[in-house]
């Protein structure tokens, strides 16, 4: 009896024994086949991946903790040749560790790329145009994009097509050290498009330079629509060879009919007709580019604390342009004391006071009196309470 229960209990042990290690065996099976399981090495090897190209931003590239790991999420390198290669490049080239920091926050794919297939050839090509080194590596730091882009199919045809437009090799690139987003800005089939409207219409080269140079305006309306709004300024008498033609181009594209109504109706509030609006205008595109808010700060400021005649601000639109808070308010202001004490006996063209340049105005209205020190304070004064 005892030796069958004993031989009993072997059996169910071992039996027992045997279901878990068959158990243990295909847990393990589980563990080492299952798609889970490869999920999981991916993912540590991937963070691992991660960590290593954090750690490398941080340290070589001087990123922040959080913009690394961000970054770190774009891309992934596994060794340091690459990226060192890249970084080395910049550095071999005058880029400042700023500018490369800079570069690599705003584009990091250029650390994947090979410096001498796709780097090198863009260099050579913008050293052959009369870049310096120091001047290159400001203007790629600010507009990496250009790294990026095809030689080819764009970084030529454009540097072409804008030579060609500025009439001089040497005007262009000055014109890119001033305002280096000019080529990755306007450099498209659309802007071409629209160069070529312009010209068509009577537009002088040298006056789309102004558009494109001097207030970072976007050439990127459709094609139709720039059409129509060329042909709508034409209608208003502009004359397509003079630069307000321009002006009123940028000016009629840059709102809605709603919004040009509701600043037709500001300075109608203010006295002005729609037929003087129209005629400020033509002599001064600006006017109506200005926000509505300004309108009515400064006509405010003109005729109700100055005193002078809606209609003569009508007449003398430029005196819009003007920023109330750093010339405006500073200049008046000192105007208004000299009236008061009678140190002024002519009238006082307003254009005049405003428009000259800050050493002319000094010398004309502050220190040519014997008030002089209060005249400054106070100039100095509204201007500084401005700034503050």
């Amino acid at each position: 009896m005892i030796y069958m229960y004993t031989k009993t209990l072997l059996v169910v042990r071992f039996r027992c024994s045997s279901l878990f290690d068959s158990t243990i065996h295909k847990l393990y099976a589980l563990q080492t086949h299952h798609p889970l399981s490869s999920s999981l090495k991916s993912i540590s090897t991937s963070t691992n991946q991660r960590s290593f190209t954090v750690d490398y931003l941080i340290n070589s590239c001087r990123f922040s903790p959080e913009t690394a790991i961000s970054t770190s999420k774009k891309i992934n390198f596994k060794t340091l040749d690459q990226p060192d290669s890249v970084l080395n490049f910049f550095k071999n080239h005058g880029f400042s560790i700023t500018q490369i920091s800079t570069l690599i926050r705003k584009r990091p794919e250029l650390l994947l790329s090979d410096p001498s297939k796709t780097l090198l050839p863009k260099f050579d090509f913008f050293y052959s145009t009369g870049i310096s080194s120091t001047d290159l590596a400001n203007i790629v730091s600010t507009c990496p994009t250009l790294l990026i882009r095809s030689l080819e199919n764009y970084i030529i045809p454009s540097f072409t097509l804008f030579i060609n437009l500025f009439n001089s090799n040497d005007k262009f690139i000055a014109a890119v050290k001033r305002f280096p987003r000019i080529v990755e800005r306007y450099c498209s089939a659309i802007t071409f498009s629209n160069i070529e409207i312009l010209r068509q219409h009577g537009v002088p080269d040298s006056n789309i330079v102004f558009l494109l140079t001097s207030h970072n305006w976007s050439l990127s309306l459709k094609p139709d629509r720039l059409s129509a709004v060329v042909e709508d300024v034409k209608k208003m008498g502009f004359n397509p060879s003079k630069v307000q033609f321009v002006i009123a181009v940028q000016a009629l594209k840059s709102m809605s009919k709603t919004t040009w109504k509701r600043k037709i109706e500001v300075y109608e509030n203010w006295g002005w007709s729609e037929e003087e609006t129209m005629l400020a205008f033509t002599k001064y595109p600006w006017c109506m580019i200005i926000s509505e808010e300004k309108i009515m700060a400064v006509l405010n400021f003109y005729v109700n604390t100055m005193g002078w005649e809606s209609s003569l601000i009508a007449h003398r639109p430029q005196l819009m342009s003007f920023s109330l808070g750093k010339r405006i308010i500073p200049r008046c202001s000192v105007l208004q004391v000299l009236l008061s004490k009678g140190l002024i006996k002519k009238p006082v063209c307003a254009l005049t006071l405003l428009r000259s340049g800050e050493s002319l105005f000094l010398n004309k209205y502050v220190t040519c009196y014997e008030e002089a020190p209060q005249l400054l304070k106070l100039y100095q004064e509204k201007l500084h309470g401005h700034e503050s």
